[in-house]
């Protein structure tokens, strides 16, 4: 039985390596999906999982610890930031400012309290060990692993500051849904008027979504002009996919010549769609199926690499193919179809023609299924080549003793939010279905926490157990709380912030899913999703950089 015995105590065997981080990731995977009290801690049981092993001795090369850990911190951050990429500067957009500001608040308090805290306690719990507090503490693990690559540029051999973070990290989940909770009572909100809020809201303000109408021309001053000339003359924008003249159907060009009598087929943005109709003529009902020439409808998938980025109005598709695009369906919303929008791979684009016609788009645009599920791996792996070069540039700032670097975490995020934004510029399809980006995530960040965990868990139970366990406890709990109690209050009294909208920002603010699924199940609407993924891409670039800096600055 030697042959076991190695398997299970030769640290220096890759079998070893691969046995121990495979039995930490799935126990810790099976662990985090038992709820307590209604609620999961998910992948971060893979942490505690780690520690355990690590204390009873079964552990690995330190050099291959190392690598699995930074490989997968790497995987993690560049699939989150190709994730956030194409969102993170819209957020900026009008309606996200307000909120965003509220995020940064909330990050900014997080660390008001940890460094209150850290000065109130004269050193007992070190800096970096505060560090790893306010990383569990707003449960983000990315930040955790930022804040270990800045300490490795450091050379720091104190403590590994995962044992603050795991102490914090359970009461930071509860902490989040109860501050959610408490600021609904401090402010005496009623959910029913909130949720009535909520739909008033939904039916005035249409977010140029698009509009299907039939109209017939009225207007004698429209008679004899093509259409150019009347889209220049209502300002606003619209696309004409069929008219009826004279009992023929076509697809109209920019020259064609409009009549009083004509019948229009007209998709436009909501909010432009009683404009359009006062000027153009009143709406009317029209069975197109049963005029003279078969025109067919049909979504077609982007999946040719030559389309990324090109827009909608350099591909003349009336004029080149006969057919009209009405509006394109991305990450499951439609858009209308304007002139300048770019298109991008994974897009759905509604065409409008002839059967020939539309098959030829389909052609163009790829409309292959099979190759939109390939993942572009050669994409990602150029990513992280020139995230980890950006990373390893060194730079000074004032009153920093070292130069800084954005390191193995910091590199990598920035550039996939560029690449995830602006890689259709430089011909990179950055496009990954969400599955294929859920998975590289969870095996980055299993086997970073796995690494993690298993290095902890020496000195684990002597550093938590008989030491400041319960200091670091108490500590995460003040900077859980806090800052949410301060700027939910403050938000729903100064912003007016509808309280379904509000739950979503304060979870957002500490990119946390659970507290995400509780205000779901408490709101009934889509409300909370959306304050959450306004806010998510900024509160964990946040997250990440602000982890590095206290490092770098204070430590």
């Amino acid at each position: 039985m030697n042959w076991l015995q190695t398997l299970f105590t030769d640290t220096a065997s890759i079998a070893h390596i691969v046995l121990l981080y495979a039995f930490v990731i799935a126990v810790g995977m099976l662990l985090g999906k038992v709820k307590f009290f209604g609620i999961s801690l998910g992948v971060t049981f893979v942490l505690f999982t780690g520690i355990v092993c690590g204390h009873f001795g079964f552990t690995g090369a330190p050099q291959i610890l190392n690598f699995l850990q930074d490989f997968g911190l790497i995987l993690f951050v560049f699939c989150i930031g190709l994730q956030v990429g194409p969102s993170f500067f819209t957020s900026f957009k009008k309606g996200g400012i307000s909120m965003n500001l509220v995020a940064g608040g909330i990050v900014l308090l997080n660390i008001v309290v940890a460094l209150a805290l850290y000065y109130a306690l004269r050193g007992r719990v070190e800096l970096p060990m505060m560090v790893g507090v306010l990383c569990g503490a707003v449960t983000n693990t990315p930040g955790l692993g930022a804040a270990n690559e800045a300490l490795s540029q450091l050379s720091y051999n104190g403590p590994q500051i995962a044992m603050g973070y795991a102490c914090a990290y359970p009461l930071g989940v509860l902490g989040i849904i109860g501050s959610i909770l408490a600021v609904r009572y401090f402010c005496r909100i009623d959910l029913k008027r909130e949720s009535d809020e909520i739909d008033v809201q939904e039916a005035a303000n249409p977010h140029l979504t698009p509009l299907k109408m039939h109209l017939e021309v009225h207007n004698e001053a429209l008679v004899g002009r093509n259409l150019m000339q009347i889209k220049n003359l209502v300002g606003r924008d619209f696309v004409v996919s069929r008219i009826l003249q004279n009992g023929h159907v076509s697809i109209p060009s920019r020259e064609t010549v409009f009549h009083l009598g004509d019948q229009l087929f007209v998709v436009c943005a909501q909010e432009d769609a009683d404009g359009i109709s006062a000027f153009i003529g009143p709406r009317i009902q029209v069975d197109w199926e049963k005029q003279d020439t078969p025109m067919v409808s049909r979504r077609i998938l982007v999946t040719q690499s030559k389309m990324n980025g090109k827009e909608l109005g350099e591909l003349h598709f009336r004029s080149m193919y006969g057919v009209n695009v009405t509006r394109i369906n991305r990450s499951g919303t439609d858009i209308f179809a304007s002139r300048n929008l770019k298109i991008q791979v994974g897009d759905r684009v509604m065409v409008v023609g002839p059967q020939d016609a539309v098959e030829r788009v389909a052609c163009m645009m790829g409309n292959s299924l099979k190759r939109l599920e390939t993942p572009n791996i050669v994409t990602i792996f150029v990513g992280i080549f020139v995230g980890i070069i950006f990373g390893s540039l060194p730079f000074t700032l004032p009153g920093m003793p070292t130069p800084m670097k954005l390191g193995l975490a910091g590199g990598p995020l920035i550039i996939a939010i560029l690449m995830g934004r602006f890689g259709y510029k430089v011909k990179l399809v950055t496009y990954t279905t969400t599955s294929a980006n859920l998975m590289l995530r969870e095996i980055g960040i299993a086997l970073f926490l796995a690494s993690v965990g298993i290095k902890a868990g020496a000195n684990f139970f002597q550093t938590v157990v008989e030491g400041d366990g319960l200091l670091y406890v108490a500590c995460g709990f003040l900077i859980t709380v806090l800052p949410l109690l301060i700027m939910g209050v403050f938000t729903r009294l100064y912003y007016k912030t509808n309280y379904f909208m509000l739950m979503g920002v304060m979870s957002g603010s500490y990119t946390d899913p659970p507290a995400l699924a509780y205000s779901n199940q408490t709101a009934n609407n889509n409300a909370p999703a959306v304050g959450y993924s306004t806010v998510y891409p900024l509160s964990m670039f946040l997250r990440i950089v602000t982890a590095q800096l206290l490092i770098l600055f204070l430590a």
